[in-house]
């Protein structure tokens, strides 16, 4: 049996879904209560086919933003994103895995628990191969 975390986390986007980026207001364009830049520490940024990878390493940083669903969209907001990123709890398919992982808001430098989507094992073994890092780990700037 697998556990899945249920827990309403803010999610932090690095790529497509940032504001201004490909996907955001599909998915998350009145949907949100905030946006705040923010970054991860222990990942690097890996450039994919017109989307970015991030990859959990323990000296990069990846730059995005910290994004807060309204409440009642939560649940959608949650089910629209797992799709788009392929993410299925527990499948060892996956291209990407959510996972809960602190964050530092760039306005005060607070830690906050959020989901992020990782490159899944599978592919992150093969970035760390063979990928290319973004420089400075922010997609807006690659």
């Amino acid at each position: 049996m697998t556990l899945v975390d249920t827990e309403r986390r803010p999610f932090f986007v690095y790529g497509t879904l940032r504001p201004g980026g490909a996907h955001h207001a599909r998915f998350l364009g009145g949907r949100t209560r905030a946006v705040e830049p923010a970054r991860l520490t222990g990942a690097t940024l890996y450039s994919g086919p017109g989307y970015p990878w991030a990859v959990e390493a323990p000296d990069g940083t990846v730059r995005g933003d910290l994004v807060i669903p309204v409440p009642e969209a939560y649940d959608d907001v949650l089910a629209a994103l797992d799709r788009l990123e392929e993410y299925v709890p527990g499948d060892p398919g996956n291209l990407y895995d959510r996972v809960a992982r602190d964050v530092v808001r760039d306005a005060d430098g607070t830690p906050v628990r959020a989901w992020v989507y990782v490159a899944a094992p599978a592919v992150a073994a093969r970035l760390r191969a063979r990928g290319v890092p973004v420089p400075g780990g922010d997609w807006r700037v690659r």
